[in-house]
This record gives structure tokens, sequence and C-alpha cells, in this order.
């Protein structure tokens, strides 16, 4: 597969986002300096990591390899060999450079078949490999031809842009080398294909056995708890479901114009948007049972919440909270915290795309884009009370001696669909009843 400059512009002004067909902008527009927040290469390995039945190969130096892995607790349900804690690499040296790596990646791509028996082999090029000209794509079109499983090239050099583009390169390969590949044995009616969740915690779990009583048949999932048998059917599916991740809405647009498969854009994050979400999918399958049985469903779930809740609500009431997540949390985890009682009162839109700003001010009054100067300043002026951020803002929640709960993807319990909003609640009022974080503000004994 061949990145042309053709490709990269389409992919960086997506015609299915609303704003590139208003404004004419541009999605992911690279910048100089812009892939300091996270390049092309680690938005395709975000993407593509949850397939736990893959080995993953870098080729490029080792130090690609050890930038992003393991950033995101990624669960899956494979009873194999688990691929995503594990490291592969070719570890381009500079001899590399001066001679060329292909050998090196074939033997490399040679040894984890035979070693580990994976389904198939993704190969991540990067900025070195991609710069001294190795044919990856050669190379691995001999070892799918040798071992007779996929091996895939992964063109998603991180000198191409951001991370929403390394994703949408990703699902470019996906697409032109998985999807379509296989038959299933039958076509259920009322399918689906869930994009963009990387079921991190487990969040899919907490909607997928939602849909499964419904009568959904999920026929695969990019890419959380997603496996590559699964992904080559995908284009029997009935509908393609986006998960918040608006950077693989162009891995739908283009399966809905080669396979006609519809797509919708939902989140599971929070009590109302989940109930939906539920209703847009059963909708947009057109079954009239299928939607009074959801809805039937969703009484029954919102009622036995609604009932888990009362305790934390309580204790929530009145309490004020600043959000710094970016992207599509910027809204739906604002949406998730107002559910359980929290008063949001600004949102980052940091690395929010235009539909996620636009989204963000439909549930917060104030957003805000520089979360280092802005901060700071939000918590004192609205007396805010506690900051649910990354796992980096935790010292700006100390120093100003309020609550801190991480809710981006270094968290350590789901927060997706029903049972993870009482988790959610949870958290927050396990964080705010905890003197930790005003006592670690004060000074010490020898300093008053």
């Amino acid at each position: 597969m061949v990145i042309s400059r053709a490709l990269v512009k389409e992919l960086l002004n997506e015609s299915s986002c609303s704003h590139n067909k208003v404004k004419k902008s541009s999605c992911d527009k690279p910048k100089p300096g812009s892939t300091s927040g996270g390049c092309a290469y680690e938005g395709a390995q975000i993407s593509l990591f949850p397939y736990a039945d893959t080995v993953h190969l870098v080729h490029g130096p080792h130090t690609c390899l050890g930038a992003s892995w393991e950033t995101r607790a990624s669960l899956t349900s494979f009873e194999g060999e688990n691929n995503i804690p594990l490291g592969y690499c070719t570890n381009i040296t500079a001899q590399d450079i001066i001679f060329g790596g292909d050998k090196k990646l074939g033997e490399a791509i040679e040894y984890v078949i035979v070693k580990k028996r994976p389904q198939a082999v993704f190969v991540y090029e990067t900025c070195v490999t991609a710069m001294i000209g190795d044919n990856i794509d050669h190379t691995c079109k001999k070892a799918w031809e040798k071992f007779d499983i996929p091996v895939v090239p992964i063109h998603a050099a991180g000198f191409l842009g951001g991370k929403n583009l390394g994703s949408r390169l990703a699902s470019e390969s996906i697409l032109n080398f998985l999807i379509g590949a296989k038959e299933p044995e039958t076509i259920q009616p009322y399918s689906i294909n869930l994009i963009g969740d990387y079921n991190v915690t487990g969040d899919m779990w907490q909607y997928r056995s939602i849909l499964e009583q419904i009568g959904i048949k999920v026929v695969s999932t990019l890419s959380g708890d997603g496996r590559i048998d699964e992904i080559c059917q995908a284009h029997r599916a009935k509908l393609n479901v986006i998960v918040c991740a608006k950077s693989l809405i162009t891995l739908c647009r283009k399966m809905q114009e080669r396979y006609n498969i519809p797509y919708i854009s939902v989140s599971f994050y929070g009590k109302r948007d989940t109930s939906n979400a539920i209703l847009s999918i059963v909708k947009a399958l057109g079954s009239y049972e299928m939607i009074q049985k959801a809805k039937t469903l969703i009484h029954d779930e919102e009622r036995r919440l609604e009932k888990k809740l009362e305790p934390y609500k309580k204790i929530l009431e009145g309490k004020k909270a600043i959000l710094n997540t970016g992207g599509n949390k910027s809204w739906s985890i604002a949406s998730a915290l107002q559910d359980i009682g929290l008063n949001v009162v600004a949102t980052s839109i940091n690395k929010s795309t235009e539909e996620d700003i636009a989204m963000a001010k439909k549930y917060v009054n104030i957003v805000f884009k520089n979360p280092s100067a802005d901060q700071p300043k939000l918590i004192d002026e609205h007396g805010i009370e506690i900051l649910l951020a990354g796992g980096r803002s935790l010292y700006t929640a100390i120093k100003k001696k309020i609550a801190f709960v991480d809710v981006n993807q270094e968290k350590k319990r789901s927060y997706g669909a029903y049972n993870g909003l009482v988790n959610l609640a949870e958290d927050v009022c396990a964080a705010l009843t905890n003197p930790v974080f005003k006592l670690v503000g004060k000074k010490a004994p020898w300093e008053r």
C-alpha cells in the first residue's frame, strides 16, 4: 500500500467531518512540533494494539517501541498468548540505516511467526525506516505467501502527522488487507461492527452484553478485544457503530461506499448517552420488536442505576468539578459526571475535533484550550473541589489542595455504560472524602 500525498490529503480532509464541509479545514494538519503530543505512528499503535492474537512488530529503533507501549489497559478475553503487553521490535541501528533493514525485518517476521504462531503480524513503519526507504510491503508480502498468514504493513511514520492521522492510516491497512478477506458461515440480520473502542479497563464489555441481550450480533471490533478472524468478516455486518473515536470515521465512510454499510456515532459514557446509544443502534437496524425490547431494558437498567447512585448523589450534590481530558472525552465524560450529580464548570478541548468542541459546548459552559495556564486559574476563580484528568494533572490538584480522579487511559476501573457509571461515582466520592489532597498541600512542619 503506497502512502501518497493524495492519500494523506484525503485522510486529513475527511469529507464526512462536518467542519470540513463548512470550513474546508484540515482534521489533523501536521505542523512543526505538533507530533510532540503523539505522532502518527503512536496513533496507529493505539488503534491496533488491542488485537491480542496478533504480533505487533515495530520496524524501527527500540526507542519508538518504548515511547508509547502499554499506555492503555486494553483488556482482552483471548485465551491464547496475549500479545498486547509484549514488545516486538527490529531495533534498527546505524548500520541498518546505511545498508537497509529489509533483511532484518524479514528475519524478525519469520522468527515471531515460528515462535509465537499468531493469527497475523502487523508491521509498523517508523520515521527512520520510512526515510531510508525500506520496502516493507515487499517483505510483508513474501512472508504472507511463505507462511500463509496475514502479514500487514502499517504505513504510519511519525513525521506524517498526529495521532488521529495515524489511526486513519492504520484503518487503511485493515480495510485494504483484512476486511472482506473471509466470508462468515451465516449472515446475521441484526449485526454490527464496534469501531473505535479500545476496551480500556473493559469499557466495551459493559455495554456489549447489553446489546447482545437485545439480540444484536457483534461481528467484529476495531479494536478492543478484537480478533483477526472477525475483522476479516466485518464487511457482512449491517451497521458500523463508531464509539466516540471520530478518527475512524474515514474507515466507516469507505466501508459504506465499498460494502453499503451505514454508520452512526455514539457514546457509552453516562446514563443519558448510554440509553441514547442503545436506542440509536436499534433504530438504525430497523426492527420494531428490537426497539420495544431495548426500551424495556433501558427502563429497567436506569431504574436499577438510580437506586445505586442515590447515596453517591447526596455526597456530590453542589460539588464543582473541572475536566481536563481532551478529545471526545471533553464531552462524553462531562455527560457522565453530570449524570452522577457533579457540576462540571469547565472542560478542556485540547486535541478535540471541531465536532467534539461543538458537543462539549452543549454540555459545559466554559471550554479551554491551554490546560497549563487556564486550569489553575479556573480552579481558583470558581472554587473547584475536584479535578478529573490524566495522571499528569495530579500535581495541579495537589498544589491547589483539591481532590483528583484519573479518568484518562491510565484509569484503573471501567467507567463505561450503566455499571461503569456507578464505578465513576464511587471513585469521585472516595476522592472527595479523602483527606490526603489537603494534607499533601500543607507546608512541612519545619516550614511553618
